[in-house]
C-alpha cells in the first residue's frame, strides 16, 4: 500500500479544483499541491467537461453580475485562452496505464475532435472564448429579462443589450431562427457581449499551466475519507482530524488540508464519514447542496452546414433551456433545463442523499429524450431536417445549492477542521473557471474574501430546509426522480428561474 503526503490535497479536477490548483501554483511555490481525480484531465464525468459552456454576465443578481464581469475580462485578456491546448502534460506510469483504460471508453466528442483536427488547422488560432452574443426569450408573466437589464443599466459597464421583436429574430441572424415558435413568450433581448467557451479544452489549458508550475496530478478514485487516529493527532499536535483519503486500489493520500471539489459526488463521499461521526442534519453536506442532472443532446453538423451555424448566437429559450453554437468538432449542443435527481437512503442511518447513478451518463430515459426533442422542434426545428438523429445524449450532473451560490468554505465541525469544500456550481459557475480558484485559495489560507462573499459562500444554517425532503416541494421547484422516468412514469418539471 503506497502513501504520499502533500500540504494541500484537492479531490476533483472540475472547474473548482482546477482553478484552485492553478491559483495556488501561482502563489504557493513552497507548498506541495496534489490534485486527485478518477480520470485524466479533463475528467469526462465532471460537469465542467463538455464541448462548450455559456460565458455571460446576464444575471438578475447584481453580485453574480459583478463576478461575471470579472471573469469575462479574464476570458478576453488571458493569453492562455488564445488557442486550443496541445496534448498536455504526461502522468506517471501508473496514471498512464489508467489513462489507457479510460481512453477505451471516450465520449464521441473526442472522436469528432480527432477526425476534424486536420481539416481546420486555423481552429487553434481562433481561441477558446467566442463572443457570439445571445438571444434571450422571456416567457409571459416573467420579469427575468427586465431584472437583468436593470442590473446592466445600474452597473458601471456599457449596457450593450437591446430589445428584439419577433420579426428581427426570425429575419435576422441569417434566417437561423425563421421557424422559431414564440407562443408563450412575451419579449426578447439581444446581448452581443455574451458568448461561450470550449469547455473541456479550457479546463485542460488551466490544468496544464498548474502542472507546469509544480502541481502534481494523480489519477485515482477515492473510496473513503480517512480520519486521524490518536497517534496521528499526537504527531500533528492536534491539528485537524482528517488524515487524507484512500483510493479504491488501496493508495493513501494524506495532507495538511483537504479540499473536496467533488461536485455531484460529494454526498456519496461524505455520507459514510458523517455516519461514523454521528452528525446531525445541520452538519451533513446534503443540507447544503444536492446532486442534480440536466439532459444534454449533441447534434453532428455536416461540414457544409458549418458556414450557416458557425456564427450563430446562443439561444436562451425561456425556462426550456439553451442551444449553443457548434464547436470546431461540428457538434452543436442543446441543454434541456429540467432538473433530474437520484435520491437514495444511506444503508446504516437512512439519511436521504442525492448522487449520480452508477450507469453511464449517456444512458437517458426515453421520456426525457422526447421532451428534449420537443424543445428542439419549437426552438430550432431545422436541426431535425433529413431525419437527423442525436449524435449522443448525456445526463450532466452538478451539485446545486438552493441559493445558487457555491459552497466555498471550511467544514463547520471541529472534528473536520482541516476539511474544505469548493462545490455547488449550480449549472452556472463554469464561466468562473479563470478566477474562482483565487477565492478558494483565500479560504484555504484563512483569509476573508469580504463580508458579502464570505456570507454567500459560507456554510449556511437552516438552508437544507429549503430542499423540502418532507413535503417534496423544496424552494418551490418540484423534483423529477430519475427512477420514475426509467420506469416510464414521473412528470418532468422544468427549472424555475
Amino acid at each position: 500500500m503506497t502513501s504520499s503526503h502533500s500540504n494541500i490535497l484537492i479531490i476533483g479536477a472540475g472547474i473548482f479544483g482546477t482553478s484552485t490548483a492553478y491559483h495556488l501554483s501561482l502563489s504557493s511555490c513552497s507548498k506541495t499541491i496534489t490534485i486527485l481525480d478518477r480520470a485524466p484531465c479533463p475528467s469526462k464525468k465532471a460537469a465542467s467537461t463538455d464541448i462548450n459552456k455559456i460565458v455571460r454576465a446576464d444575471y438578475t443578481d447584481a453580485f453574480h453580475m459583478r463576478l461575471a464581469y470579472e471573469t469575462v475580462d479574464a476570458w478576453r485578456s488571458w493569453g492562455i485562452f488564445d488557442s486550443l491546448p496541445d496534448e498536455g502534460f504526461r502522468n506517471s506510469e501508473e496514471e498512464e496505464e489508467e489513462e489507457g483504460k479510460e481512453g477505451k471508453g471516450r465520449e464521441r466528442e473526442e472522436e469528432g475532435r480527432e477526425k476534424d483536427k486536420d481539416k481546420d488547422e486555423n481552429n487553434k488560432k481562433k481561441g477558446l472564448y467566442h463572443r457570439s452574443g445571445w438571444i434571450m426569450l422571456d416567457e409571459k408573466g416573467s420579469n427575468l429579462a427586465t431584472q437583468i437589464r436593470k442590473n446592466f443599466k445600474n452597473s458601471n459597464r456599457e449596457d450593450e443589450t437591446r430589445d428584439l421583436n419577433w420579426n428581427e429574430i426570425k429575419t435576422g441572424f441569417g434566417n437561423m431562427f425563421s421557424k422559431l415558435d414564440t407562443s408563450g413568450f412575451e419579449n426578447a433581448y439581444w446581448n452581443p457581449g455574451a458568448g461561450w467557451a470550449d469547455a473541456g479544452d479550457a479546463v485542460r489549458v488551466i490544468m496544464n499551466e498548474a502542472v507546469k508550475r509544480g502541481v502534481r496530478y494523480v489519477v485515482g478514485e477515492v473510496e473513503e475519507i480517512l480520519l486521524m487516529d490518536e497517534e496521528d493527532m499526537k504527531e500533528e499536535g492536534g491539528k485537524g482530524c482528517v488524515k487524507g483519503v484512500k483510493t479504491i486500489d488501496g493508495r493513501i493520500f494524506t495532507a495538511d488540508k483537504i479540499l473536496l471539489a467533488t461536485g455531484a459526488w460529494t454526498s456519496s463521499l461524505m455520507s459514510g464519514l458523517e455516519d461514523r461521526l454521528g452528525f446531525k442534519e445541520e452538519f451533513r453536506i446534503e443540507r447544503q447542496i444536492r446532486a442534480v442532472s440536466v439532459c444534454v443532446a449533441h447534434f453532428r453538423l455536416r461540414e457544409e452546414e458549418m458556414g450557416r451555424y458557425r456564427d450563430m448566437p446562443v439561444l436562451v429559450y425561456g425556462d426550456y433551456g439553451e442551444i449553443l453554437p457548434p464547436t470546431h468538432t461540428r457538434l452543436l449542443k442543446v441543454n434541456f433545463s429540467a432538473h433530474i435527481t437520484n435520491t437514495i437512503s444511506t444503508p446504516t442511518t437512512n439519511h436521504l442523499i442525492t448522487l449520480p447513478p452508477p450507469q453511464s451518463q449517456n444512458v437517458v430515459p426515453d421520456s426525457l429524450k422526447k421532451e428534449t426533442l420537443n424543445f428542439v422542434k419549437r426552438a430550432l426545428p431545422d436541426l431535425l431536417n433529413g431525419g437527423r438523429e442525436v449524435e449522443y445524449w448525456r445526463l450532466c450532473w452538478d451539485s446545486v445549492s438552493p441559493t445558487q451560490n457555491p459552497l466555498l468554505t471550511r467544514h463547520p465541525s471541529t472534528k473536520l477542521k482541516n476539511l474544505y469544500f469548493a462545490i455547488g456550481g449550480s449549472f452556472h459557475s463554469w464561466k468562473f473557471l479563470p478566477i474562482i480558484g483565487r477565492y478558494v485559495m483565500n479560504v484555504l489560507e484563512g483569509r476573508s474574501n469580504g463580508e458579502e462573499m464570505d456570507g454567500r459562500w459560507g456554510w449556511k444554517e437552516g438552508v437544507g430546509e429549503r430542499w423540502g425532503w418532507e413535503d417534496g416541494e423544496g424552494d418551490g421547484e418540484k423534483k423529477t426522480e430519475l427512477r420514475d422516468l426509467e420506469l416510464g412514469g414521473g412528470e418532468i418539471f422544468r427549472e424555475r428561474h
